[in-house]
């Protein structure tokens, strides 16, 4: 292995190689040959490290930890001659730290604790050797060479790790039942479709650490005895296929996937299989269809895919995170594993932390750490100081709760009981400016989207769910509404064929349990008291603070304001489209949202 005196991380997160990022990287090489200095210093391409805002690529120069960034492909010599060459720090490139802190995955916060994530951002994900120099592929040596499938399998069943693709079965029991199941051939299934929006932990895993999903299906495959294994990803996350790929090829050149692995009797080979980004293809059997090249619909279970899954073989499914985390547990023993977290949820969870919370991006922290702890403690409170309202979790399937509840610990049941549920790791903060209504419709209006159609409840109950709640939104809502929701969600839950359509209730159930009075505001009053359902507010103009000075009627689109000059302005409420420009460039705060 050759061994370099420094180590360029150059960022190829999209952002970056729509601003030159492969350009940099080919002129990075192009120079340091040109200087002598290519086998002293080595390229590598890592997950996003930067600033998305700055006008380049970013890169990170190990090992004195220089963060540059705003490079252009002319700046290239100088920076080699001076940084590499010369050994002085090109300063005019660097920035402070805070002004250029990652948005996705910064720097580890109180109460973080990283195991899934420990190797992202931190080594060459391309690269088979450093993932091998950070322990990488010990843990299947040792299952190979030291323990039996059922071994292996019993391990995982003590560690307590439970899937965590949002349903939390237990890992190894799920193992146990394909390799208990007849059949020559068996298949182990990686889910990394990760749909719900605003979720990217799956994603982050892939491009920063891929050989850790790709170590943990081969240990996978060989407890649960599959020969041939595929990882679904969807289409939209093109550097992850792309990584993945790599991460196959360099683990096959290796010996570590194909025929006899390791020298052993065992053999099992993977491929990467892409889905054209349908929500409904994160539930299992709906994923197989579609790597059979069928429609992604879900069927009815049992036969259970241990049984009778993909091309009616018994198949496995877990998720990335849940694959990462495996090799983990076998270097470290189960109880290891077992003392982390809370009850029966063991180990961490990532979680896509987004909304109103100051440190929005991707963490990861014990089972058992409460709502309060992450959103306060890890994720820095509520944006301008505002005041905390709900928090969804579990992506769109999920329930709204309030602040009495922030208590709860984080995991599977405690959050059932609540009425929520887990799911792939979304948490969306929500401040006291939301309206729970209008966000029941803005979940509902994604999941009736994403419906396959497949069954009557789903396709039919959503989209009267969604005809109501915009119905109230728009300020046409009848009493009886109520009524008519509470028992759509409770049909629709109970009859649908899916986890899609059964969890598809959740956000509006959850909020008419918790905020029943804005849902009685929009329908009885005709008022949203948060101020975001257009057809519920009105704009006036102030008596008093307005000085007449023309700047709103002459940038409303519509010419919805009259009055002269010097005097106080009035808006007419028939044409106004509540666009709120008149509202925003006010300079004397004169126009008041009602």
């Amino acid at each position: 292995m050759a061994y370099f005196r420094s180590h360029v991380l150059v960022s190829i997160d999209p952002i970056c190689i729509d601003k030159g990022a492969y350009e940099l990287i080919d002129a990075l090489h192009d120079e340091l040959v040109k200087q002598g200095l290519i086998d002293e210093v080595q390229v590598l391409e890592t997950s996003r490290i930067g600033d998305p805002e700055s006008e380049g690529p970013d890169l990170m120069v190990y090992p004195e930890g220089v963060h540059y960034t705003n490079l252009s492909l002319e700046d290239v010599p100088f920076l080699v001659e001076e940084h590499f060459l010369k050994g002085r720090i090109a300063a005019q490139y660097t920035r402070e730290a805070k002004e250029i802190a990652d948005k996705e995955l910064s720097a580890p916060q109180a109460k973080e604790m990283r195991i899934v994530l420990k190797n992202v951002g931190e080594i060459d994900p391309l690269n088979i050797e450093e993932y091998i120099a950070r322990d990488g592929y010990m843990a299947l040596g040792k299952v190979l060479t030291e323990m039996t499938p059922e071994e292996t399998i019993q391990e995982v069943l003590e560690s307590g790790l439970r899937g965590r693709g949002g349903a939390g079965f237990p890992t190894g029991l799920k193992w146990r039942f394909i390799r208990d199941a007849e059949g020559d051939q068996k298949y182990m299934i990686c889910n990394a479709d990760e749909g719900d929006p605003g979720a990217f932990a799956n994603r982050s895993v892939q491009e920063g650490d891929p050989h850790s999903v790709v170590e943990g299906m081969i240990i996978a495959a060989y407890a649960a005895g599959a020969s041939q294994g595929y990882i679904y990803v969807r289409a939209e996350y093109p550097i992850a296929v792309r990584t993945m790929r790599i991460a196959i090829d360099q683990a096959r050149s290796f010996g570590l996937l194909g025929d006899n692995i390791l020298g052993s009797d065992f053999s099992f080979d993977l491929d990467v299989r892409m889905g054209a980004g349908a929500f409904v293809c994160g539930e299992e059997t709906a994923l197989m269809a579609s790597i059979e090249g069928k429609r992604g619909e879900p069927r009815p279970r049992p036969p259970f895919p241990a049984q009778k899954g993909l091309w009616h073989n018994p198949s496995n499914i877990n998720n990335v995170e849940t694959f990462a985390i495996v090799p983990q547990i076998i270097l470290n023993g189960a109880m290891w594993f077992a003392n982390i977290g809370h009850e029966k949820s063991t180990g961490t969870k990532t979680f896509s932390m987004a909304g109103d919370v100051k440190n929005t991006g991707l963490i990861e922290v014990p089972f058992g750490i409460t709502l309060r702890e992450i959103i306060y403690d890890v994720g820095g409170g509520i944006k301008e100081d505002k005041k905390f309202k709900a928090v969804q979790t579990g992506g769109p399937m999920g329930g709204c709760l309030p602040e009495e509840f922030l208590h709860l610990p984080m995991d599977y049941e405690a959050l059932e009981q609540a009425g929520s549920i887990l799911g792939s790791g979304g948490l969306v903060v929500m401040d006291e400016d939301t309206c729970m209504v209008d966000i029941a419709r803005f979940f509902m209006e994604f999941t009736q989207e994403e419906s396959c159609g497949k069954c009557t409840p789903c396709r039919i109950g959503t989209r009267r769910i969604l005809e109501i709640l915009t119905r109230i939104c728009e300020g046409k809502g009848k009493p009886e509404d109520i009524v008519t929701l509470r028992l759509l969600c409770e049909q629709i839950n109970e009859n649908s064929l899916c986890g899609l359509g059964k969890g598809a209730p959740n956000p509006v159930k959850s909020t008419l349990d918790h905020f029943l009075d804005e849902y009685e505001v929009h329908i009885l009053e005709k008022r949203c008291p948060a101020k975001i359902c257009k057809p519920l507010i009105r704009f006036e103009i102030i008596d008093g603070p307005c000085t007449g000075c023309t700047l709103c009627a002459r940038n409303c689109p519509v010419d919805a304001i009259f009055g002269e000059r010097r005097q106080t302005h009035v808006i007419d409420p028939d044409i106004c489209i509540k666009c709120g420009i008149c509202e925003q460039i006010c300079p004397y705060d004169a126009i008041e949202i009602k």
